[in-house]
């Protein structure tokens, strides 16, 4: 596995690239404009190959996560279409960049029939993926049960990929700190991975699973609230992560980014929380 955690682009791609090695980190996740705005970003093509090929002579994991304004179950409409253009501006910078995928999650439908839902999703996934020649996966995220249960379930996102016309172009982040608030985790701290782990074989989601956040949770186990901790100071606890990181089928998965989306002091970097989770692998 390669573990880091989110940076910053304030002063370029390739700068966030280095800012990982620094850290100690072997992978690195980023916004790939301003995380509070779906407006299309004119890039530096020139940084963003400068930093594809940093990370391929390091060895370095990247992966993009999309603006929170981002709403792939929106009806047709003002919003739909400002997603697609977003997504598909983020899937070009992310490409560019070199980065394993762009992260998403379904946001939050409003509407009374949750079927509809599932087909905004697709609906729109198959129009941001429509003529795209990148390497660079669609990521669809589990959430937390936040406002709404849509996308807390290995089955649902799964069918969601099955169902969208271009399913090679579409893979899945797992969030630990969503699945212990939705639920998902099992209750046992010692057990829950094993069996989590044996459940995302049973539906298909573990083929396709491109990278993990890890994540703490600051609330207990079912309470659908997306807050993050970091690790082994949440609900979650150490016992979970030793876990899952030390799992022998996991390990196996060389090139997985794990990264960080824990909070930190004023001042205080990721690099300490890094080492710690590295070395929980090796217990």
């Amino acid at each position: 596995m390669k573990f880091g955690c989110h940076i910053s682009i304030r002063r370029g791609f390739l700068e966030a690239a280095k800012t990982a090695t620094l850290l100690g980190a072997d992978a690195f996740q980023y916004f790939p404009k301003n995380p509070r705005s779906l407006t299309v970003k004119v890039f530096q093509r020139q940084d963003a190959a400068a930093c594809a090929s940093y990370c391929r002579e390091r060895g370095i994991r990247s992966i993009a996560h999309t603006p929170y304004p981002t709403h792939i179950a929106a009806d047709p409409g003002e919003l739909r279409q400002a997603t697609i253009d977003s997504l598909r501006n983020d899937l070009d910078i992310a490409d560019a960049c070199g980065s394993v995928g762009i992260v998403v999650h379904f946001g939050k439908f409003r509407g009374k029939d949750p079927l509809q839902g599932y087909k905004n999703i697709i609906q729109c996934v198959n129009e941001v993926l429509s003529g795209y020649a990148g390497q660079t996966l669609l990521l669809l995220e589990n959430q937390a049960g936040e406002g709404t249960m849509m996308g807390t379930t290995l089955e649902e996102l799964v069918q969601v990929r099955r169902l969208c016309e271009r399913p090679e172009l579409v893979g899945f982040c797992f969030d630990t700190c969503h699945a212990f608030a939705s639920g998902l985790w099992p209750s046992s701290p010692s057990e829950g991975w094993r069996q989590l782990e044996e459940r995302m074989e049973q539906t298909g989601y573990w083929a396709d699973l491109q990278a993990i956040h890890l994540n703490d949770s600051l609330y207990p186990r079912g309470g659908c609230k997306d807050r993050h901790a970091r690790i082994g100071h949440g609900e979650m606890g150490e016992e979970r992560f030793v876990a899952m990181l030390g799992s022998s089928k996991l390990r196996e998965r060389l090139n997985l980014p794990v990264v960080l989306e824990t909070p930190v002091p004023r001042g205080v970097t990721h690099e300490s929380e890094i080492c710690y989770i590295r070395e929980m692998g090796t217990r």
